[in-house]
């Protein structure tokens, strides 16, 4: 008894010294706010094991934990005031049990939405698509990642550069040392291109009599110094490029000892100093200035702003896919980039470049989910679609790309994104449309007189990867647009609920509406089912691949794409639909401004996020959908110019080095 004594007492006295480790709000929430959730949501529905709706209050533990998930809890505010949780069958909440939480959930929401906080973005290394590019623009080399490196994992908002899934393998390193030795090899083969980085090391008859008499004479190697000269020269200009900033001192002469050592340890021949220098280039192009983004991490408790050159390299990621170029990081070094409007004017000039066009390709494919089409594992029941070859799949990819580029550069209007009275086609996409008069392979603008295309629900990319292999999927279109167009994304499916083919296979006579109708009779999942399917259905008039249909191949009745919206709205197929999706102009703005935002920090858009979010909104629709004062304003933003230190760096002695 003795013994179990003191264990309680050393077990009460360790737990009372960690407890006094936490701030007294954090404490209170334990002792007060906690132990009414226990009481009332988490023990009968909202633990790991019921998870009714989804929600798990059990793992909210930490007052953190509950502002990290703020649209959570906004959600479970709006179900305690209106009286909807607990449900009407459980005890109800005693008015100083809601009193206490509507009043401390509110202030913990409220303190995090008052302290801006940029969000930790780690260090990672540059996407596959990345990569290429910045090969590309540093020497002039095109390669193909797809067919050389793995597949990057999409992440955070849904896309390739997202900083949690960019990490270094050894199979990656091997295939970097492989490129480099690769695009090196091509420069090289390039005299001219060759030439443009490395200058040609020759001397004229003057200069070798000159350096003969200074040798003779003066026992100096006037020869290796200019060699010497003329390859740090060339080493520094391609170098500063690929590391995004300037070269310290000790960076120098660390490189230029390199070449010297490689430069003496080959035989005297007209390509010494060209072999030499492949060697440097080629150890450029491996190292980790180059291959990954890792910004300083000082020791500060405060977020702070990013230095010049790591804002030159988050606007060329973002609007580039690429490396900073001269003239960006001369800004840099000038101290321009701390003026907002020669940021403004840097973002206008990026933006007119055509290498924005990478940014376009690289975020439409990603956000509306089409980057899948012209993958060759991506496929269509080749019984049903013959005509589904890879010359039409990248023609379904191009038009949709061609259009946001056009919506960013030419017109200048993101919203024609729902509403353009025109589209980019080739012959085979145009067939494929039913349209006549266009021919060839290259994609060309053209004005629309048949109102069921034009905007992205028009576009056979997105009707074809929201279907099936072998027919079209009204859930999945539904849930689509409620994602991309409307920023209202439905929940995920409750558990051991059967699927739609379960449904078709128990009552195979059902027409696919029929067969939802009775998918979503369960009470958990009508709510989502409601509004998803409608929306689907609206689309139904497109086939698996985008074409258009009056009915199903095997019915002559017309095909039923009537609808309505919790709101009241009804619609009668996909024109209909699009007037209505037209007046959603804020829930429109609200989506892309948090899949731009995520895509240009390069992690997920979080809770905190929601003020620069609305803001960005907010300002989208007042520029009339403008998208480049829009887009200066994400690079504006304070989490695109701020960033608070990984702990985890500092605390492994990194602190301030830029590695």
């Amino acid at each position: 008894m003795r013994l179990q004594f003191l264990f309680l007492l050393a077990f009460l006295t360790v737990s009372s010294a960690v407890l006094a480790d936490y701030p007294e709000e954090q404490k209170h929430y334990w002792k007060t706010v906690k132990p009414i959730f226990d009481k009332n949501c988490n023990k009968a529905c909202h633990n790991a094991d019921d998870n009714k709706g989804g929600l798990n209050l059990n793992q909210f533990d930490f007052i953190l934990s509950i502002q990290k998930r703020g649209d959570v809890f906004l959600k479970v505010i709006e179900h305690i005031e209106n009286g909807t949780m607990p449900p009407e069958e459980k005890p109800p909440l005693t008015r100083m049990e809601k009193d206490t939480l509507l009043f401390y959930i509110k202030k913990y929401i409220k303190d995090a939405l008052e302290k801006p906080d940029p969000g930790i973005i780690t260090a990672r290394r540059l996407s596959n698509r990345e990569y290429e590019y910045a090969i590309q623009d540093l020497t002039g080399i095109f390669i193909e990642t797809d067919s050389l490196l793995p597949r990057d994992p999409g992440g955070g908002e849904g896309f390739d550069n997202f900083s949690g899934t960019l990490y270094v393998t050894p199979l990656l390193m091997e295939r970097y040392f492989e490129i480099s030795e690769l695009v090196i090899h091509e420069m090289y083969e390039d005299q001219d291109l060759w030439r443009n980085h490395v200058p040609s090391n020759t001397f004229t008859l003057f200069q070798k009599i000159k350096h003969w008499w200074y040798s003779l004479i003066y026992n100096r190697n006037l020869a290796h110094q200019a060699t010497l000269d003329l390859a740090q020269k060339a080493i520094v200009s391609f170098t500063t490029l690929a590391y995004r900033r300037y070269l310290s001192a000790e960076e120098r002469t660390l490189l230029l000892n390199f070449f010297d050592e490689v430069y003496k340890s080959l035989p005297e021949s007209k390509d010494q100093f060209d072999l030499a220098m492949q060697e440097v280039l080629k150890a450029v192009l491996v190292s980790h200035h180059f291959l990954i983004r890792q910004e300083a991490d000082p020791p500060f408790t405060e977020p702070y702003l990013v230095n010049s050159f790591e804002l030159a390299t988050r606007m060329s990621s973002f609007l580039w896919c690429s490396i900073p170029d001269v003239e960006l990081l001369e800004a840099a070094y000038k101290g321009d980039l701390s003026n907002p409007e020669l940021v403004r004017k840097q973002v206008r000039r990026m933006l007119e470049d055509p290498k924005s066009k990478r940014m376009a390709e690289s975020f439409v494919s990603q956000w509306l989910e089409i980057d899948n089409i012209i993958q060759p594992e991506f496929e269509k029941d080749p019984d049903l679609f013959p005509e589904f070859s890879q010359d039409l799949r990248t023609a379904m990819y191009g038009e949709t790309v061609e259009y946001f580029y056009y919506t960013l550069s030419d017109s200048r209007n993101f919203l024609e994104l729902l509403n353009g009275n025109y589209t980019f086609l080739n012959e085979s996409l145009a067939n494929h449309y039913g349209l006549s008069g266009i021919e060839g392979d290259s994609l060309r603008k053209v004005v629309l007189d048949i109102p069921e295309r034009g905007g992205i629900l028009g576009m056979a990319s997105v009707l074809t990867t929201t279907s099936l292999p072998n027919r079209t999927s009204p859930v999945l279109r539904g849930k689509w647009v409620m994602e991309k167009v409307l920023s209202s994304p439905p929940k995920p499916p409750p558990p051991n609920v059967p699927d739609l083919e379960a449904t078709k296979e128990i009552h195979d006579e059902l027409t696919l509406r029929e067969a939802l109708v009775i998918h979503r009779e369960n009470p958990s999942c009508f709510g989502c089912h409601q509004d998803m399917d409608d929306l689907g259905f609206a689309l139904e008039n497109y086939d698996a691949v985008g074409r258009w249909r009056a009915n199903y191949e095997n019915s002559p009745n017309p095909i039923d794409v009537s609808g309505s919206l919790k709101s009241g709205e009804t619609f009668e197929g996909a024109l209909e639909l699009k007037e209505i999706l037209n007046t959603r102009e804020k829930q429109f703005a609200n989506g892309i401004s948090r899949k731009m935002l995520g895509f240009a920090l390069g992690r997920s858009v979080v809770f905190k996020d929601t003020k620069t979010i609305e803001t960005l909104a907010d300002l989208l629709v007042e520029y009339k959908f403008d998208p480049v004062p829009f887009i200066e304003e994400i690079v504006l933003s304070y989490p695109f110019q701020y960033k608070k230190t990984d702990k985890v760096v500092v605390d492994h002695n990194v602190g301030d080095k830029v590695i």
